[in-house]
């Protein structure tokens, strides 16, 4: 039997400072990264999205990263057949995949190979007249089915995210079952060998200060005006639900001030993390840390012996 592809995972919540850890491994451990974000795999958003920069990067090649336009169509299926092919020619090369991000739905469905059923792979006029229906009640209506018929669904997703909540609808109505039941049913035993690892605050307070000082930054970076170019953008729908944008519509239309909406903005990210949280801590494979309980050398090193203990790591293939 072929053996398993080695793949690290660095999660947790936005702001919990897994890019920098994901970074340093990569340099310690001869690795290269694939996001695991679903807005980060967009050109053109680097502010809101909190993409990292080259600086950032240090040099650590990235992928999956800004490369898709954003009025492109992309599914969860397109992501994990591109996230799957992405680790194998990294595993090829001779470096350590790292798996970094933190959309539940991307890591689970490629760490646990699941196979979409084709059935929900989507009717086109089932969407548009879903969408239809949101336009109607800001989405209400199909939020209160989904918490019917789908609360595990309904937990985590974001009523104003019309694009998962739509999706959610229209996997029920084409397979008679929710989300989590597809995935529970497509799961295959997975390709790889798993070492994974996730941030959490203990204090839950110091990562929503860490949010809260995240917007303040990306308003010194230029965040209005990106978000000023893509809601004037009607190619751009998908992008203008986004956290970061829709938050900022009420002041580009003069009926809310700036400040109300950037404290709109921390609160709706503060709530966001709250959900990846809720999802990330239903999977009993992830070593948790609390970056605020030790310096960052100190959580490098302790990240970085739960990969080499679960992954078996060889020195003479993946550590340089």
């Amino acid at each position: 039997m072929e053996d398993k592809i080695k793949l690290a995972v660095v999660t947790g919540p936005t702001a919990s400072g897994k890019t920098s850890l994901a970074v340093e491994l990569a340099l310690e451990l001869n690795g290269e990264i694939i996001g695991a974000d679903s807005m980060q795999i967009y050109q053109g958003l680097p502010i809101a999205t909190a993409q990292p920069t080259l600086e950032e990067q240090k040099g650590v090649p990235h992928h999956l990263i800004a490369f898709l336009k954003p009025d492109q169509p992309f599914s969860v299926s397109d992501y994990v057949s591109l996230a799957q092919k992405t680790i194998r020619e990294v595993w090829q090369r001779g470096k350590l995949p790292i798996l970094c991000g933190g959309t539940g739905l991307y890591l689970q469905s490629t760490v646990d190979c699941i196979a979409f059923d084709q059935s929900a792979a989507g009717d086109d006029a089932l969407r548009e007249e879903l969408m239809e229906q949101v336009k109607q009640d800001q989405g209400e209506s199909l939020y209160r089915e989904l918490c019917q018929i789908d609360p595990d669904s309904a937990k985590i997703i974001h009523p104003h995210n019309y694009v998962r909540l739509v999706r959610a609808i229209e996997v029920y109505r084409l397979t008679g079952k929710t989300l989590w039941e597809q995935k529970q049913l497509s799961r295959r035993e997975s390709r790889y060998q798993l070492g994974m690892v996730g941030l959490n605050y203990a204090d839950r307070s110091l990562l929503y200060d860490r949010i809260n000082r995240r917007v303040d930054q990306m308003v010194e970076q230029g965040l209005l005006e990106e978000a000023k170019q893509v809601l004037a953008n009607p190619a751009l729908k998908t992008a203008a639900n986004a956290i970061g944008y829709k938050e900022l519509r009420p002041w580009l239309e003069g009926s809310l001030s700036l400040e109300e909406c950037l404290e709109n903005l921390k609160r709706q990210t503060r709530r966001y993390a709250k959900r990846q949280i809720t999802w990330l801590k239903r999977d009993q494979r992830i070593h948790w840390l609390d970056p605020s309980a030790m310096d960052f050398d100190s959580l490098v090193k302790q990240a970085k012996q739960v990969l080499q203990k679960d992954l078996s790591l060889c020195y003479n293939r993946c550590i340089g």
